[in-house]
This record gives structure tokens, C-alpha cells and sequence, in this order.
């Protein structure tokens, strides 16, 4: 199964996420960073993940991460899961190929069943 990374700084925003996986039958291989520059370490050694990524964060915001993953060539399945709904934002976001969706926080069941699609990979 591929990688699912969760980026938030907020930890009870990673535990939800978390646990809204596991209920829908995502309990292996997912990991949780409350640091971005930690988990943009982690990530090097994936050759495949799903990202899910806040962008409001202390030390390295997920825009930064988003950047840094373009350095370096990474193109992991980007899900940004954000509390922003702004529009620049939004656009914003979408000039990455990697972000394949932008999500308002907080996940629920609603949300995910809309996006549940990309986490059908192997």
C-alpha cells in the first residue's frame, strides 16, 4: 500500500486525519509529522507517498515544503489540508502538479469520501 504522510503542526488536526483513515481501512503505512522539515526528510526516502499537507506552519510552511519537493524532483500526490479558504491560496496551490486536491479543514467523512479516490493505489 503507498505511504500516506500527514503534515500539520497541529497534532490533534494529524489525529483526526489519523483516525478518519483508519476508519475507512487505512490503518498500515500511515505516517504523521507535526514538522515539516522532519517529515520533507522522510519523504526522500519514498519513491511513492500521498501527502497529506497544512500550509499554515511554523520553521518550513507547506508552501516552503511544496518548493522543496520541486528541488528536489519529488512528485508525490500532494492533498493540501488547509484551514485557508482563500481564493489566492487556492490558485496558488494549483500551480503545483504534484497538489492533486485542496481540502478545507477539518476532514470529515463528507470530505474524504470526495477524495478517497486518490488513495486507491497500490
Amino acid at each position: 500500500m503507498t505511504p500516506i504522510i500527514l503534515v500539520d503542526d497541529q497534532p490533534i488536526a494529524n489525529f483526526i486525519t489519523k483516525k478518519l483513515l483508519e476508519i475507512e481501512g487505512y490503518k498500515d503505512n500511515v505516517k504523521d509529522f507535526t514538522d515539516a522539515s522532519i517529515a520533507f526528510e522522510n519523504l526522500k526516502s519514498e519513491t511513492t507517498a500521498i501527502i497529506f499537507l497544512d500550509l499554515n506552519m511554523p520553521v518550513m510552511s507547506g508552501w516552503d515544503f511544496l518548493e522543496a519537493m520541486q528541488k528536489n524532483g519529488l512528485s508525490h500526490k500532494t492533498i493540501i489540508l488547509s484551514s485557508s479558504t482563500s481564493e489566492l491560496d487556492i490558485e496558488k496551490a494549483k500551480q503545483y502538479p504534484c497538489v492533486i486536491d485542496y481540502v478545507v479543514k477539518p476532514l470529515n467523512k463528507t470530505k474524504f469520501n470526495q477524495i478517497s479516490s486518490y488513495l486507491k493505489v497500490g
